[in-house]
């Protein structure tokens, strides 16, 4: 009977224990997030590679000849081209993501998991960077083709590149939080993120713009990833190098504190 009654003990459920963090949860939806843009890699993937090829085929046969040196426009040109591939698509992975789940219903199921909202926000923005980081991986491999892409400042190009991707995956995260249709999503893309990515020196140097409009993209975060990452490339920057690492830095903890009260308070994900 006590062999039983042992037997009984030993076997019977308890609740698991996780410690402050969830890591396998936390990996779990990591994975998920990945796994996402991976199944359809042609358009995750492969689409951002075209767009920004087509780019540099058009700017070079519209512009690199009418310059005294083709090879330094050209130079100048694809570190733009990347950093734009990732500000696009850290942003839509996230965005998406939290939309996708909301229409379809399934973010309720992720929200009665094990995981915390610091968990989740941590999940969404991570898979979503890495999207950006694959993106401007196999952008870079791709214009290589075009201009010879050898970092001179390494830990310029990391920074500046992670830094983008985390900032536009929390971005993303708010916009699909806010956002109720897709339709909303593509206005947040169309009238602010494109228009401060365009405006943010990615084709063009901002010294050839007027002094109001130079100072109008000196508060353009976007503008301060573009540069910060063109030099760890070229050696030469438009702005401060570190103000724009402190800056881009604060800005980073503003956005994540953000998501870190918006997803605590369930705004627009619980009903």
């Amino acid at each position: 009977m006590s062999d039983m009654s042992s037997l009984h003990t030993s076997s019977a459920p308890s609740a698991r224990k996780f410690g402050f963090i969830n890591w396998m949860g936390l990996w779990t939806l990591y994975k998920k997030e990945c796994l996402r843009f991976l199944r359809i890699a042609p358009q995750t993937l492969l689409a951002p590679i075209i767009s920004n090829l087509l780019y540099m085929t058009v700017f070079v046969l519209a512009f690199a000849a009418l310059r005294d040196d083709p090879d330094a426009f050209i130079a100048f040109l694809a570190p733009g081209l990347i950093m734009l591939g990732v500000l696009n698509n850290a942003s839509a992975n996230s965005s998406s993501s939290v939309m996708q789940g909301k229409i379809m219903g399934n973010l309720t199921d992720l929200l009665v998991t094990p995981l915390s909202f610091y968990e989740l926000a941590i999940g969404w923005i991570t898979g979503a960077a890495t999207r950006g980081i694959l993106v401007a991986i196999s952008t870079g491999i791709a214009l290589a083709f075009f201009a010879p892409l050898m970092p001179i400042h390494f830990w310029a190009v990391i920074f500046f590149s992670v830094s983008a991707a985390l900032m536009m995956s929390m971005v993303g995260v708010l916009s699909g939080m806010w956002a109720e249709k897709f339709d909303q999503l593509a206005v947040v893309n169309q009238f602010i993120i494109l228009p401060l990515s365009f405006l943010s020196g990615t084709f063009y140097r901002i010294d050839v713009l007027p002094e109001t409009f130079q100072t109008l993209i000196l508060g353009n975060p976007l503008f301060y990833v573009i540069d910060g990452f063109r030099y760890g490339f070229l050696g030469e920057a438009d702005s401060n190098i570190a103000i724009g690492v402190a800056f881009i830095s604060a800005i980073n903890i503003v956005l994540f504190i953000t998501v870190l009260l918006v997803l605590r308070a369930g705004w627009r994900i619980k009903s």
